[in-house]
């Protein structure tokens, strides 16, 4: 058992060393300078069905850049968009139809503040393609004021078949809120590697099973685009309450690199 604890950690330090090797070339960031969002490269994220979008307004006031941040913020109604009757809004962008990813590394530099059931993300989804087949690559989430974050993945291996821990899918990472961190992630052919202030703290390896299984395991390498929201309410973090509000997630700059074949 214990010979075996070793290789198993062996590996995945192997794994680290590998992907620190990977040559890198910047293509895509933003630093969020001028007053307005940059609409060549982002769209603001609208109301929907799902947990996370229960509260989105495209308001101008939820998403603003001020001072080379982009600010996004969780509110109470209070009339701030008097024909939405929604109680709590929030605000979020997306690069959806405007740029994507296959292999690289994504690093964006945040700083979060914390409140009652409030839920900032950094995502990536599959530009097509359903969920879960498609997959998602969770950045960065975190609930209410925790000092950790979460970092996932999810596909149908880990969401219809139920091998979250083989190999781990998700890890619980602490960070500084009172600081701005740097969360990443690396997507790479065989195995996608996340980091907080450039270490290493969860790689995911790709099977080497069949070309089914390894595709149900590792649906990774396809397009994927980028969202970055304030999220407030739903099942994973509770009812939404808004005590604590206003918040907001402050973004310093976003840098995308694509794999150097």
């Amino acid at each position: 058992m214990a010979v075996m604890k070793y290789l198993i950690s062996y590996m995945f330090m192997l794994l680290s060393v590998l992907a620190a090797a990977q040559e890198y070339e910047l293509v895509w960031q933003d630093h969020f300078r001028g007053r307005h969002l940059d609409e060549t490269k982002w769209s603001k994220i609208t109301r929907g069905q799902a947990d996370w979008r229960n509260y989105m307004s495209p308001d101008e006031s939820l998403c603003r850049q001020r001072g080379g941040k982009l600010r996004l913020k969780a509110v109470v109604n209070d009339g701030i968009v008097p024909s939405d009757t929604a109680s709590f809004l929030t605000g979020g962008v997306y690069t959806k139809h405007k740029f994507t990813l296959t292999y690289g590394k994504v690093e964006i530099r945040v700083r979060l503040q914390g409140a009652k059931s409030v839920w900032p993300a950094l995502w990536m989804l599959p530009q097509t393609g359903v969920w879960p087949e498609g997959g998602e690559i969770d950045i960065m989430e975190r609930l209410d004021k925790d000092d950790f974050v979460y970092q996932t993945l999810h596909s149908t291996y880990t969401q219809v078949l139920g091998f979250k821990k083989s190999p781990l899918s998700y890890v619980r990472t602490p960070f500084d809120s009172d600081r701005y961190n740097v969360f990443g992630v690396e997507i790479l052919p065989d195995r996608l590697v996340f980091s907080v202030n450039g270490k290493t703290t969860l790689t995911y390896p790709r099977l080497k099973s069949g070309e089914y299984q390894g595709k149900v395991q590792f649906p990774f390498g396809s397009p994927y685009y980028i969202l970055m929201d304030m999220q407030i309410g739903g099942s994973w973090v509770g009812p939404a309450d808004g005590r604590d509000l206003p918040v907001e997630m402050s973004v310093d700059w976003i840098k995308v690199y694509s794999l150097k074949q």
